[in-house]
């Protein structure tokens, strides 16, 4: 079955914000196949701000749909929207059987995704071979392509493109907008196990950089506000804490600064995408796999047995699940936002 190029397509995206950035590469290869033809993705709420700012998306459906449950009504209410939205097809980027239950539900003719959790008849344009491909952009990409179409040597670069008015009315309203020093902000959030840079370490960073004469702007959500007080107290009143529950701060805040510090995060593929110079912090989680796309300042690990290390990202081995972010010195992070910033000047 053949998608109509005639109708709009719809991209079902997994759930985390670095996934919903990379997305964008998808969105490029779709209007690069047909530049007329709209294309929509469904967004939780925290992640809609992003396709605000991606040029080539039309809009973004959103639906909070529980994580641990079916959400029967919540599906269902999805599925009447987006069967109004007639779409062509739906890229369901997930495995899970639950995302493709709307899709299928609107009655979207041709639903494409990697077989996965007994999805025969939601998933009407199977495809396989998930698994050989190690990085996520690679298996998100295929989706967008032909079936059995090579992957590129390169795949578009995720842009979040921020009007420079936005920035600056956003920097007004929070009495941000005479600060005339060289920005920096620290994002200590992240998702799993050990991927996290220690607070205290980011205290020491913030310290020596407002030695420096910078400002530090801490962003993250709800759960990252007593990171953020702490890094305040132990460095001063020259650290701002800019944590919000609206991702749209963040954002802006990032296309502010001049500089961004951050985990493997999703902060860290949002600075990127943005084009902020990005020293990202390593620590459990393979570069090779997870880092952005976009060219980054720094991407700084603990020591290690670098040739090794290198063997097994190219065998696609997880080899350094055992290693801490702790590892990576202040004293490291801080030379290289040093040379970003004076990179950037």
């Amino acid at each position: 079955m053949r998608p109509d190029p005639a109708q709009p397509i719809l991209i079902v995206p997994y759930v985390w914000i670095g996934d919903f950035v990379r997305c964008h590469s998808v969105v490029k290869v779709l209007r690069a196949q047909a530049p007329d033809r709209p294309v929509d993705i469904v967004s939780s709420t925290l992640c809609a701000p992003l396709a605000d700012y991606m040029p080539g998306v039309r809009r973004a459906i959103v639906q909070d749909l529980p994580r641990r449950r079916l959400g029967v009504a919540l599906q269902r209410d999805l599925a009447d929207r987006l069967r109004a939205g007639r779409y062509g097809q739906a890229l369901v980027m997930s495995r899970k059987w639950k995302a493709a239950l709307a899709p299928w539900l609107a009655g979207i003719p041709v639903r494409t995704g990697f077989a996965g959790e007994a999805r025969v008849g939601l998933i009407n344009d199977m495809r396989w071979g998930e698994r050989k491909l190690p990085r996520m952009i690679d298996q998100m990409g295929a989706l967008a392509l032909p079936k059995g179409a090579a992957l590129p040597a390169e795949w578009p670069l995720p842009e979040l493109k921020v009007p420079a008015q936005e920035v600056e009315a956003w920097r007004s309203a929070r009495g941000l907008a005479t600060e005339h020093r060289p920005i920096v902000t620290l994002s200590p959030g992240a998702v799993g196990e050990g991927k996290a840079w220690p607070p205290g370490h980011y205290a020491e960073l913030a310290r020596a950089l407002v030695q420096d004469g910078a400002a530090v702007w801490v962003l993250g959500g709800p759960s990252e506000t007593t990171i953020a007080r702490q890094i305040a107290e132990a460095a001063g009143p020259q650290v701002r804490d800019l944590t919000s529950t609206d991702l749209r701060n963040a954002i802006l805040a990032l296309a502010a600064a001049d500089a961004a510090v951050t985990n493997d995060s999703g902060l860290m593929h949002v600075a990127a995408a943005i084009g902020t110079p990005t020293v990202a912090i390593f620590g459990p989680t393979s570069p090779w796999h997870w880092k952005p796309l976009n060219p980054i300042a720094a991407i700084l690990e603990p020591p290690g047995d670098d040739l090794a290390r290198e063997r097994a990202r190219a065998e696609g081995n997880d080899a350094v699940s055992h290693r801490r972010t702790a590892d990576v010195a202040p004293e490291t992070v801080l030379e290289a936002v040093r040379a970003a910033l004076q990179k950037a000047r």
